[in-house]
């Protein structure tokens, strides 16, 4: 267990390192490369836009890594679904700007965005099922919690190279050259990743179904539509509180609040190490409690907890701002810890790699790709401190707590048989 779960947090960490990049530089440079002729917000609306693709991109991404999980294995989603996003991700890195070829710049930069959702959505449905399907069930939430250590990680890669670039460099080598590095970065990460998944054994929950399903997407559409729906909406405030506090926040305090971008940077990197830390720790809580008491708990501490954020990052001060995103931050492991187990559990073995990762990005839909949008949008409408933005993230947060206010729980009974689904 110790080596499969270091292999998905390994992978998971260089994929969403890929993904998350791409969002930071969105927040800080994109806007004027490839939307020059637009105005400073409707650039960096347009930039969050060609953010919000790769979400919109990450749905369809499950359907197709989720057709081979359930009929080859998850195995090879693994190894497909990096090297996707990988060289998606370093083509990103080679694109001139808006500046040298035009409008093909802006509509490439949307295609390759496209391309790094589609294999990020193969990923989270094929690692979280390897893990959690060789785990022992009473330590099931413990060890599929190591891939969501891989977001923060992720995460923390991507903005620790752009602070020390943006650190080292003035703002017009940044611009010209200084952000393209972190993208060019991910061929040997992704080369690392290849190496680590290449020997792990399949996951021996596969190799035991005798009847695989021959079109997973026309099950779960047909069987689970309900199911798929009820875990979409509720997974849609997580994304909504972790792309508030590291991508919109990025661009509200540089542009609007005039922070340094270092410093902001920094206060969500110190948020998002805390996370890391404690999500081994939240999912011990979740093999002994159950998965649904932390969600609705998570979820009930978002809905309270947006309109004081706001208020911090108002402030614009360093020790605010980052009280601000760990709260947030703590809301949204609460839930996320327990997830990787959760919904495998909630669908059946035959349609599994498909029905949960398509609950899952179909979230992401709902609660990443809008809210950077939204909230610039509804920013821009307010005065200093941006009560609409509140507003929205707390309604986004009751949204989700009815959701799994709905969905049954799995924690596994003392003999371990499942509880409300199929055991996995």
């Amino acid at each position: 267990m110790p080596r499969i779960a270091a292999a998905a947090l390994a992978g998971t960490a260089i994929e969403f390192y890929d993904f998350f990049v791409y969002g930071t530089a969105a927040a800080l440079v994109f806007g004027p490369l490839f939307f020059p002729t637009f105005s400073p917000l409707a650039g960096t609306l347009a930039a969050f836009a060609t953010f919000g693709v790769g979400f919109v991109a990450r749905p369809l991404g499950s359907v197709l890594f989720g057709h081979i999980g359930d009929r080859h294995g998850r195995r090879p989603v693994l190894l497909a679904s990096l090297l996707l996003t990988g060289a998606s991700t370093v083509a990103v890195g080679c694109l001139p700007a808006y500046g040298t070829i035009g409008v093909a710049a802006p509509l490439l930069l949307v295609g390759l965005r496209f391309l790094q959702g589609l294999g990020l959505g193969g990923e989270w449905g094929g690692a979280v099922l390897l893990t959690a399907e060789h785990a022992p069930a009473r330590r099931r939430v413990l060890w599929s919690s190591f891939p969501q250590v891989g977001p923060a990680l992720g995460f923390l890669l991507a903005n620790g190279v752009v602070l020390a670039l943006s650190s080292a460099l003035s703002d017009a080598r940044f611009a010209q050259w200084g952000w393209r590095v972190p993208f060019w970065a991910a061929s040997v990460l992704a080369l690392v990743g290849l190496w680590l998944r290449s020997s792990l054994a399949e996951s021996p929950r596969f190799l035991e179904l005798g009847d695989r399903a021959r079109v997973p997407l026309a099950e779960v559409v047909r069987d689970h539509w309900r199911l798929v729906l009820l875990t979409a909406g509720a997974l849609a405030v997580g994304y909504a509180l972790f792309y508030a506090v590291s991508t919109w926040s990025l661009a509200y305090g540089t542009e609007r609040l005039g922070v340094d971008r270092g410093v902001m940077l920094a206060c969500v990197m110190a948020a998002v190490v805390v996370q890391g830390a404690l999500t081994p720790v939240v999912a011990l809580l979740g093999d002994r409690y159950g998965r649904r008491p932390l969600c609705l708990a998570g979820c009930a501490a978002a809905s309270v907890w947006m309109f004081p954020m706001v208020a911090l990052l108002a402030t614009g001060e360093p020790l605010p701002m980052f009280l601000g995103f760990l709260g947030a931050m703590l809301a949204f492991i609460t839930m996320f810890a327990v997830i990787a187990a959760y919904l495998p559990e909630l669908f059946e073995p035959r349609v599994r790699c498909t029905g949960a990762a398509v609950g899952y990005n179909l979230g992401g839909v709902l609660g990443g790709a809008l809210t950077p949008i939204v909230a610039t949008a509804l920013a821009e409408q307010g005065g200093r401190v941006p009560w609409g933005v509140a507003a929205y993230l707390t309604a986004v947060a009751l949204l989700s707590l009815g959701c799994f206010a709905l969905l049954p729980e799995t924690r596994p009974a003392p003999a371990g048989a499942a509880v409300g689904a199929a055991p996995v």
